[in-house]
């Protein structure tokens, strides 16, 4: 393939560290053929100053969720909870309609692009009409998603959701569930559509206590033999109480039930995994999966904190997602996530390590590294092979200031301003200077759709 496009960075954040005058050339396909530092700057070159930083991969959303995010912060039950928070987002769920859906998810992902998102994991489980009953098209909902994605330029992996229970045990799906099920055959059938149509696609059986034992073996059964390399993501103990409903239903926690019954390996993210125990710990660091972390989400859910030194130190991957949306800042997340740990141990800076002793260097590079792996995607950095996924730093108040400081300035230090300038995704230019070019349009259409929900639900 031929040259499509280059940069020149006065400093670049590599998979090993920074570097400083750094020349990047990707193809058409928007791979990158050339990330070599220590170069003068050649002729005709876009030279950027300040940072360039890799983007960060979203590894968790529910895009719908983006429309109530702010609206569920009033006391609903006695002891607020998840729970009581999962009953007003079905009453949001039964609401959406394919337009509404289509204009939050195009709205929200211009948001992840403009605060250093550059790819985004669909986690998409309202499938049908409010009824029940199949759109015309089966595929309608998830089809909405990936045209949202297509017009705000962000890279996209699908996950269909698969969803039959409310509980451990099979206990029958609540009416207010209806809009999410599916049988194994049918879930694997809208997967080959979305891959037919060039949709990176896995497959998130939603959780352990929705998806029975035999469901989901026939499920990776199917999705495995169609394409060996999709990725699973599955929501797993994110609350106490769903901890011990799998201890009351099989005996096991679970992460253990699941690492006994299913082959946990890279291809695996399990989101949240907020509640294991030392041993359960060390044996999803050693399977390989990803721990994918909503830090935000699980803050504003009274979900807990991830111990994510422990993790960290057994040889574990994780990235970062935005879930519910109550919050849509990559730098945000990582700055949370290493809050949590602050607040639960008495110390600072632990999530850096010897060989980034800068802990935002060290977060963002382990974010990335974990974010492409979960998503199935060739998004894993600055390095050639990978996608030219790119995120430039504003520098307004950075004078002075290395590279490594920047960056630091950016995840743990705010001021009312934005400081993402510009995003690439592979190669193509999605925001410049801190703008969208669909924002005012996709602004619009959100409020009209939150406006019908609001007035629906």
């Amino acid at each position: 393939m031929s040259l499509a496009g280059s940069l020149f960075a006065a400093h670049a954040l590599l998979p090993q560290g920074w570097a400083d005058d750094v020349l990047l050339q990707w193809d058409d396909a928007g791979t990158l053929t050339c990330v070599e530092a220590g170069l003068p700057l050649p002729a005709g070159t876009e030279r950027v100053a300040g940072v360039l930083l890799p983007g960060l991969p979203n590894l968790h959303s529910h895009a719908f969720q983006r429309a109530f995010a702010g609206l569920t912060e009033h006391r609903s039950a006695e002891q607020d909870s998840f729970w009581s928070w999962r009953a007003l987002m079905y009453g949001f769920a039964q609401a959406l309609t394919p337009d509404a859906l289509q204009a939050i998810a195009t709205q929200l992902y211009i948001e992840m692009l403009q605060a250093g998102y550059t790819a985004v994991c669909e986690f998409h489980y309202v499938h049908h009409q409010p009824d029940g009953r199949v759109h015309a098209d089966a595929a309608e909902m998830s089809l909405r998603l990936v045209a949202a994605a297509r017009e705000a330029g962000i890279g996209l992996t699908m996950l269909p959701v698969l969803y039959q229970a409310s509980g451990f045990g099979g206990k029958p799906a609540l009416a207010e569930q209806r809009r999410f099920l599916n049988s194994v055959d049918g879930l694997l059938t809208l997967i080959g559509r979305l891959r037919h149509d060039g949709v990176r696609v896995g497959a998130a059986p939603h959780s352990l206590r929705a998806v029975p034992p035999e469901a989901l073996r026939d499920l990776l059964g199917g999705l495995h033999g169609a394409d060996a390399s999709s990725p699973v993501h599955l929501h797993i103990a994110e609350q106490q109480r769903e901890v011990d409903d799998c201890v009351a239903w099989s005996g096991q926690r679970p992460v253990q039930w699941l690492l006994d019954h299913a082959a946990v390996d890279a291809r695996w993210c399990l989101v949240h995994a907020t509640h294991l125990d030392a041993a359960e710990r060390r044996a999803l660091a050693r399977s390989g999966a990803v721990a994918g972390l909503c830090p935000s989400t699980e803050a504003n859910l009274g979900d807990g904190v991830f111990d994510a030194e422990a993790f960290i130190a057994d040889g574990g991957h994780w990235g970062i997602g935005s879930d519910s949306h109550a919050s849509v800042d990559a730098a945000e997340e990582l700055r949370l996530l290493e809050y949590g740990q602050r607040l639960t141990k008495q110390r600072r800076n632990v999530l850096a390590s010897a060989a980034h002793p800068q802990v935002a260097d060290a977060m963002w590079l382990s974010a990335v590294a974990g974010g492409a792996r979960a998503s199935g995607r060739s998004i894993a950095g600055l390095r050639v092979g990978q996608q030219a996924d790119l995120l430039h730093l504003n520098a307004f108040d950075d004078v002075g200031l290395s590279a490594s400081q920047r960056l630091a300035s950016h995840v743990f230090a705010t001021h009312g301003t934005r400081a993402v300038r510009d995003v690439w995704v592979a190669g193509q230019r999605r925001v410049h200077d801190g703008q969208h070019a669909g924002a005012e349009r996709a602004a619009e259409a959100f409020i009209a759709a939150r406006t019908h929900l609001l007035e629906h639900r």
